[in-house]
This record gives C-alpha cells, structure tokens and sequence, in this order.
C-alpha cells in the first residue's frame, strides 16, 4: 500500500505504522526531515510544500495523512490574541482546501487532522483527544485517549513520550518544544489507521469502483 504522510514533522503519527507499507513522508523544514529520516530509515522523505506536493500527486496514493499547520485555528491563538496583544491573524484555509479536494477527487482512504478550533468549524469534524479529524471512513468516538495537557508541557517533559530526541539538540535549535509538541499520539493515530482497513469499510471501496 502506498502512503502520503503530509506535514510529517518528526513522525508521531507515523511511529506505529509498521514498515510494509510504502510511505512517503512530506515535510518543508530540512532539519526536521533529517530527524524524521532518522526515525524511518525506509521511508522515501521529501522536503517540499506538503499543500503543493498533495495538489500535484495525490493520485499516486492508497491512504493520505494529512496534518495542517494549526496555530492560526488554535483556540490557544485566539484566546492569545485577545487577552494578551498578539497579534491576530487569517484562519490558515488550506486546511478546508486539503478536506475539500480530498472528499471530492481522492479515490483512497484520507485523513485530515488538526487542533480543536476556536470558531465553529466549516466542515464538520469528528473530535479525539485534543484533536479535530476529517476522513471518508468511520472513527468510533467509544475510545478513551488520555489528555495529554501538551500546551503547558515543556520541552523536557515531552522528551520521550514519543520520541527521545535530545541527540539532535544542537539542530533543532529552540524548535524541539514544538517539534515534541505537534506529534499526534501515535496510539491515536494508528487506532485511526486501522480503522481505514477493517472489513466494514469494504462497501465504501465497493462504491469506488
């Protein structure tokens, strides 16, 4: 099976993926690729725009990951910007851009991931954890995921609760935080990969053909 993984930062939703699959993994900053590499020597890892590179090869592809960038959506953002004089910015679109082709010209298994917003969302999510997905397969909503209260946590205590890395210190500069903070829970995201392939969802490849 062929595998898009976009805005694959350091692979957190990858991690349980297992290697039989055929990924490709998208990701635009270098030096995050470099660790992400490191992590999934056997992946074919691309440093490129993950919203171009899905416009120009989704087809090529049996199931898509995608995870947006989120902090113009996060709720964190919006309560920053009005209690604290950040600056206010434009909702990212691409996000919907991304659910949209997706639903209408993606013949695969797709998801799109992202933070819990702080407007109503424009197309309908389903909520996990701390999370917001949209996908053309079921996702029971019966599974527990702990909260993992990621916004207070610091770079020191998110180290190796999906991966350790401290030996890339010195590349990462002061983007280890971030890089430890947008991992998906990799349990989360291969309850949700698996789902994509369970029998039930046989009559929706039925309908595809």
């Amino acid at each position: 099976m062929k595998i898009l993984n976009l805005y694959a930062g350091i692979g957190g939703n990858r991690k349980l993926w297992g290697d039989e699959h055929e990924i490709t993994a998208i990701e635009i900053n270098p030096e995050i690729a470099k660790i992400y590499q490191s992590f999934f020597p056997k992946d074919k890892v691309i440093v490129a725009d993950a919203h171009q590179y899905l416009l120009e090869h989704f087809k090529e592809f049996d199931f898509i990951w995608s995870s947006p960038p989120c902090p113009s959506h996060s709720k964190i953002r919006n309560e920053a910007g009005i209690h604290f004089d950040k600056e206010i910015i434009y909702p990212d679109m691409k996000l919907y851009e991304e659910i949209i082709l997706l639903k209408h010209f993606f013949k695969g298994f797709w998801v799109v991931e992202n933070v819990i917003s702080y407007y109503e969302p424009l197309i309908k999510p389903i909520k996990l954890q701390r999370h917001y997905f949209w996908s053309n397969f079921t996702i029971p909503l019966n599974k527990h995921f702990e909260q993992d209260n990621i916004y207070n946590s610091t770079t020191k205590s998110l180290n190796g609760k999906v991966f350790d890395i401290s030996k890339f210190k010195s590349q990462l500069e002061y983007s280890g935080r971030t890089a430890l903070r947008n991992c998906v829970n990799p349990k989360l995201a291969l309850y949700i990969f698996n789902f994509a392939f369970k029998e039930k969802q046989q009559s929706l490849i039925e309908v595809r053909k």
